[in-house]
């Protein structure tokens, strides 16, 4: 389906909300429906109230993986194009804001998967800054993938949604039928057992 935009009008776009407050915006508030349903009709109010309603903490989960506002503004201004490109298939199967911060998160998935830190991405917290740096260009999107495969099949599809997919602990819980503090439990064990045996592989290959 055709938007009638690009990345280069997503970011003119942004501009103009981020310099001209309200500038199209009126006063009309939006169900979910109609903001959905003016988005698939390519209606620029509705545009703005999706965009000006999840900006902040789309921002806010990118800056927090890429610490730079630049990067982070970037990543999800291209979420934002794929937000509005694929918004007629959404089906209201879930909220709006997961479905939306999925798709920014694959947006940020992507540029990492295209530099050497998308192993800190997938795989490491922000309190595992011991890693080498060295570590990260000797491992492929395929290796990790394959070390995922070892976990035990929950802790394994915990990880897959939560990292890969980008569901939210809230999510996984009612998708999975488990509490949240069970889907954290299943997430920091799945990364203990990535982070041991990956670490155990950096150690072969410093040793070669």
């Amino acid at each position: 389906m055709k938007t009638g935009m690009s990345l280069r009008s997503i970011c003119n776009f942004a501009y103009l909300l981020n310099s001209c407050p309200r500038m199209i915006f009126g006063k009309k508030r939006y169900t979910e429906q109609e903001l959905v349903d003016g988005c698939a009709a390519n209606d620029r109010r509705a545009q703005e109230v999706l965009y000006r309603r999840f900006f902040p903490d789309m921002l806010r989960m990118c800056h927090r993986y890429t610490r730079d506002t630049d990067t982070a503004t970037e990543i999800v201004n291209t979420g934002f194009l794929r937000v509005f490109q694929k918004i007629h298939t959404f089906a209201f199967r879930g909220s709006l804001e997961g479905w939306v911060r999925r798709l920014v998160y694959h947006s940020m998935a992507d540029h990492f998967r295209n530099n050497a830190r998308y192993l800190h991405f997938l795989v490491l917290e922000e309190r595992d800054e011991a890693v080498p740096e060295n570590g990260y260009d000797t491992f492929y999107e395929e290796d990790i993938l394959k070390a995922v495969r070892t976990l035990p099949p929950m802790s394994q599809e915990v990880f897959r949604l939560y990292a890969i997919e980008g569901y939210s602990h809230a999510e996984i819980a009612v998708t999975l039928e488990m509490s949240e503090g069970t889907s954290k439990w299943h997430l920091s064990t799945a990364r203990q057992k990535l982070r041991n045996l990956l670490q155990r592989q950096w150690a072969i290959s410093d040793a070669q």
